[in-house]
């Protein structure tokens, strides 16, 4: 929905134009720059030392040696690249465990003696990748509860391994933490008898090192506390994690670190969420959770949307289509309407594609300025000499020019359509 993106990192902002994809690849590309940049300065600041090292003693090349060096000092470094602390993951893989870790025959659950699912028949094995899917109050919650051993079945049976640790992460548990407490203090607590060496290594898998691990959780953030309460649950190492919306605290930098953590874990993993990239990218079974059961899902998390979103075809007919189909027409006419229908269809046919050569040229044009943007030394001589202002003016102007040209080109697509239907 975006055009540009303004990103904030080690108290420094960056303006890049585009959305979202465009940004991680002009990122991606600054990175990529500011790496080769360090690498040519650190072998430049290594033939200065050298120089400087092996003519200083001479007479000859004192001069020169002592010019290299002032030339050394005045080399500003480049900053490396921050290692983020918050965007590492690292969950402890669980010992194995013969499958299934849960099987569920014919079993009922719910709150009170009233059931939310029913006949629910579903198996778990160690190196499942499971995503609970159905709109809200559904009962995809009351499910992960059942799993975890939170709910016990109303009838059935649930059949889990006795040796099975289940983590289990609700967004709810991110604000039930004591915000008077550390995570360090919070860990210990939680892993009494441990070594302290292994409950700052616990921390650490999940950022909280150094400082971090004894500043209160008031003052963390809510990615921060979020990270926390994995850490948490994911102490003992568990054979399964069910994750009750784990990103909505993330921003999207850990979402894509805790992405990467899910798919190296050695366990099982069903996961609640509305993040349709999360799903894609770390479920390999999709179970539907709609009409008080739960069932597999033959199809993608495209098939899903398309069965959320599909209407009902058995459309009735309107009584005046009847009519058209018994509608005699002369011969004389219908020569009369296809000489018609031919001449709209070429001017159709121009605007189409006259909007589409102006969409085009915009297009280009707005490339060319949003390049001008990012890397002023690659740009057109004419947009060279413009201000971030006046170029970030231009681009709004070309966006308006490019919204009329998408207009009239669409305008004329659906009424040629019209004439060839």
């Amino acid at each position: 929905m975006v055009d540009h993106i303004l990103h904030l990192s080690a108290g420094k902002l960056t303006l890049y134009p585009g959305g979202y994809d465009a940004f991680e690849r002009q990122r991606a590309e600054r990175q990529a720059q500011l790496a080769s940049a360090r690498e040519k300065q650190e072998a430049l600041r290594d033939r200065l030392r050298d120089y400087v090292a092996r003519n200083s003693a001479r007479a000859s090349t004192a001069k020169q040696a002592q010019s290299r060096a002032k030339a050394l000092a005045k080399l500003q470094p480049i900053a490396e690249m921050i290692d983020d602390p918050s965007l590492q993951f690292d969950f402890p893989d669980p010992d194995e465990l013969r499958p299934p870790l849960i099987t569920l025959d014919l079993a009922a659950v719910g709150y009170g003696e009233t059931p939310v699912l029913q006949r629910l028949n579903l198996r778990i094995d160690p190196d499942d990748r499971i995503a609970l899917l159905g709109r809200n109050g559904n009962g995809k919650t009351t499910l992960a509860r059942l799993l975890s051993a939170q709910l016990a079945p109303l009838e059935g049976s649930i059949t889990a391994s006795g040796k099975m640790r289940v983590g289990y992460f609700t967004q709810y548990q991110v604000e039930e933490l004591d915000r008077s407490e550390t995570p360090l203090q919070h860990m210990t607590v939680l892993m009494k008898g441990a070594s302290p060496a292994a409950v700052r290594a616990q921390l650490g898998r999940f950022g909280f090192s150094g400082p971090k691990a004894t500043t209160e959780v008031g003052k963390l953030s809510g990615g921060e506390r979020a990270r926390l309460a994995l850490a948490l649950i994911t102490r003992e190492a568990p054979h399964m994690l069910i994750l009750d919306e784990p990103t909505n605290h993330l921003d999207v930098d850990t979402r894509e670190a805790l992405i990467q953590a899910l798919n190296a874990y050695s366990g099982a993993v069903v996961i609640v969420s509305h993040d349709r990239h999360m799903l894609e990218t770390t479920a390999d079974r999709l179970v539907l959770v709609d009409g008080g059961t739960a069932r597999e899902f033959d199809g993608s998390i495209d098939d899903y949307i398309a069965f959320v979103l599909a209407k009902d075809p058995s459309q009735p007919r309107s009584s005046g289509e009847h009519d058209n189909d018994n509608r005699k027409i002369n011969k004389k006419d219908q020569r009369k309407a296809a000489a018609e229908a031919r001449e709209k269809g070429q001017v159709m046919r121009k605007r189409a594609n006259a909007a589409e050569a102006e969409l085009a040229k915009l297009t280009a044009q707005l490339k060319a300025v949003d390049q001008a943007m990012f890397d002023p030394k690659s740009a057109e001589a004419r947009l060279a000499k413009l201000t971030m202002t006046e170029l970030m003016k231009h681009r709004a102007e070309l966006e308006v020019q490019i919204a009329a040209a998408e207009t009239a080109w669409l305008e004329a697509s659906e009424a040629l359509e019209a004439l060839v239907a």
